[in-house]
């Protein structure tokens, strides 16, 4: 779990910060609500989790840590494919942004109760 987790990160890292650097020089900020949550919900988010993991061997092994990977990797690239589109313009788009940010929360939640209970 922790190098998946850790893996994803550095994508959502590199990914926002090539967003920020298209925005910065194109002067065009449509997106910096992609870019902030590329970069908390992405690199912080699955940076610390991945290095919980990595500290909890057991709490990764969990059917929970599963699930949070799971659900987190699908619904965050859901959520911000659509919030991108959304912000473009596009507003059938928004109920990708909730099935991704329900996706991503859920995964949390298990993330969330598998570290409580291991706790």
């Amino acid at each position: 779990m922790a190098r998946v987790q850790l893996r994803a990160a550095t994508i959502y890292l590199v990914g926002g910060l090539l967003l920020g650097v298209a925005m910065a020089a194109s002067s065009d900020f449509t997106l910096k609500g992609v870019h902030a949550h590329m970069h908390l919900l992405g690199w912080v988010t699955l940076a610390i989790s991945g290095l919980v993991y990595a500290m909890m061997p057991a709490l990764s092994a969990s059917r929970l840590a599963r699930w949070h990977v799971v659900l987190h990797n699908l619904g965050l690239p859901v959520m911000m494919f659509a919030l991108a589109a959304y912000l473009s313009g596009v507003a059938a788009a928004e109920p990708g942004i909730a099935l991704g940010a329900i996706l991503s929360t859920l995964g949390l939640c298990a993330f969330t109760l598998a570290l409580w209970r291991s706790l």
